[in-house]
């Protein structure tokens, strides 16, 4: 079955992120894929070190929580980004994932190429576009297809629950949801 990745950069267990990303996989479940969500909570995820050894090992040199979650990006059709926005940008263990897991998939076969998804932000008031931004360079330079939406892919909400209140941010992010998972359909069938 084609399966959808969504990674929840948040470091808050059912935090609105989490909530966001939840909204998206039922969207997307509904549509006959296969999806997991892999939150980041008490997860370890060190910067790349740039040592090369990727490219031998099929893996990411550096032991962390990083590698499980390469394996199942490698085998899904699908790869979806949520970051919390605590300071204007995605969070740091967010970037420094995407960052190897693109270095990793760039030296074992482009396994990131022609996957379908796209970034995510949340936040309380501001710094969406900028997380947007920075988080869209890793789909782009990974040769990925994002599909759009009907706005940019945010939602506001700070206390855990609150996102659920942005109407039209959670509607954006069914529509992208429904979008990929029917791009997955097109591309795979």
């Amino acid at each position: 079955m084609k399966k959808v990745v969504l990674l929840c950069g948040s470091p808050r267990p059912s935090g609105n992120t989490y909530q966001v990303l939840e909204e998206c996989a039922g969207v997307i479940e509904d549509q006959g894929l296969d999806v997991e969500i892999i939150p980041l909570v008490g997860k370890k995820i060190e910067s790349c070190i740039a040592c090369g050894r990727c490219g031998d090992l099929g893996e990411c040199g550096l032991k962390d929580d990083l590698n499980q979650m390469i394996t199942k990006i490698k085998d899904s059709e699908g790869f979806i980004v949520g970051s919390p926005v605590y300071f204007g940008t995605a969070r740091g263990d967010v970037m420094s994932a995407l960052q190897r897991i693109g270095m990793v998939s760039r030296t074992n076969g482009n396994f990131l190429s022609w996957k379908v998804g796209g970034p995510i932000a949340v936040a309380r008031r501001g710094g969406q576009t900028a997380t947007l931004q920075e988080m869209l360079m890793f789909f782009f330079i990974n040769d990925m297809i994002v599909p759009g939406s009907t706005y940019w892919n945010m939602v506001f909400g700070w206390a855990p629950g609150e996102a659920k209140d942005d109407e039209e941010g959670m509607e954006t992010i069914r529509r992208f949801g429904y979008n990929v998972a029917t791009l997955i359909k097109k591309i795979n069938d």
